[in-house]
C-alpha cells in the first residue's frame, strides 16, 4: 500500500507532461542549431521513459516492462551526463595566473 497513491500518479502524470513539452522544445531548439544538443533531448527522453515506469509501477501494470523503463531511463540520463560534459568542456589553456606580462 502507498500513502497518497492517486497524488502520486498526478505528480508523475505532470512530470510526463514536462517531459513532453521538453522533448518537443529540445527538437526545435536542435533543429535551430543543427543538433547540438544531444544531451537536452535524452534527458526529455529520460523523463518520459521513467514517468511511464513509474506510473506502470503506482497503477500495478507490466512489473517487468515499468522496470525496463526505469532502466533505459538511467542509461538515458547517464548518456545525457557524459554527451553533455564532453560538448561543454572548454579549450586546454594555459594557467590564469602563469602570465608571462605580467612581471
Amino acid at each position: 500500500m502507498i500513502i497518497g497513491r492517486s497524488y502520486w500518479i498526478l505528480i508523475w502524470y505532470g512530470i510526463l507532461t514536462l517531459g513532453v513539452v521538453g522533448l518537443f522544445a529540445a527538437l526545435y531548439w536542435g533543429r535551430r542549431t543543427k543538433g547540438k544538443n544531444l544531451d537536452e533531448i535524452l534527458r526529455a527522453i529520460g523523463t518520459i521513459t521513467i514517468s511511464l515506469g513509474m506510473l506502470l509501477l503506482l497503477n500495478r501494470m507490466g512489473g517487468g516492462a515499468a522496470q525496463t523503463l526505469l532502466l533505459a531511463a538511467l542509461v538515458s540520463f547517464v548518456l545525457a551526463f557524459i554527451v553533455g560534459r564532453r560538448s561543454e568542456l572548454p579549450p586546454p589553456r594555459d594557467n590564469p595566473g602563469d602570465d608571462e606580462d605580467a612581471e
